[in-house]
């Protein structure tokens, strides 16, 4: 075995950890979101309107729609321009994956900063109908880009460690679902 790939497992390792987390998450956030749509849509049609639902079905979105994000990013699944970096040859094809992880960890790691920030200033506002601290429904910002920071930071350690790297985001380790 060699060293390379003895310091790669631990970090393949926690990537797989995290989506073993994230992946039922948004199954079960989906789920919920099935469920508070369909009681809003009874709701109304056969009796009074439920008012929370549409305030839990817009959070749900937003939650599902970053945690989400971070599984697309792991499994390059985001959209990527990759026809020039795949032209080129060894050397220069690998150094434009580094920069193009390296540029994703600057946007992510500034997006982590943002959104903490974010976080503070809408701490002290409180949504309409649950009166739940909007903290809580910002908080996915800053969680969704410390994790595809951490995953992209991975990928740039395999690829400068030499490991398999061919996806768009340069995740050569996440495993494609079967035809």
């Amino acid at each position: 075995m060699s060293h390379a790939h003895s310091l790669l497992r631990p970090l393949r390792w926690s990537e797989r950890a995290l989506d073993a987390v994230i992946a039922p998450v948004v199954f079960t956030a989906m789920a919920a979101l099935i469920g508070v749509i369909t009681l809003q849509i009874v709701s109304r049609v056969f009796f009074t309107a439920v008012g929370w639902t549409e305030e839990v079905a817009r959070f749900l979105l937003v939650w599902i729609t970053f945690l989400a994000a971070t599984l697309a990013f792991r499994r390059g699944r985001h959209i990527a321009v990759t026809f020039v970096v795949d032209a080129l040859p060894g050397l220069p094809r690998h150094l434009a994956r580094a920069a193009a992880l390296l540029v994703a960890v600057g946007f992510l790691a500034a997006l982590v900063v943002i959104g903490l920030e974010y976080m503070q200033v809408q701490s002290f506002q409180k949504s309409a109908s649950l009166r739940l601290s909007m903290t809580w429904v910002y908080a996915v910002i800053p969680l969704a880009a410390g994790i595809m920071t951490w995953y992209a930071l991975v990928d740039l350690v395999e690829l400068l460690l030499g490991g398999s790297n061919d996806s768009a985001t340069g995740d050569g380790s996440a495993e494609e679902p079967p035809a």
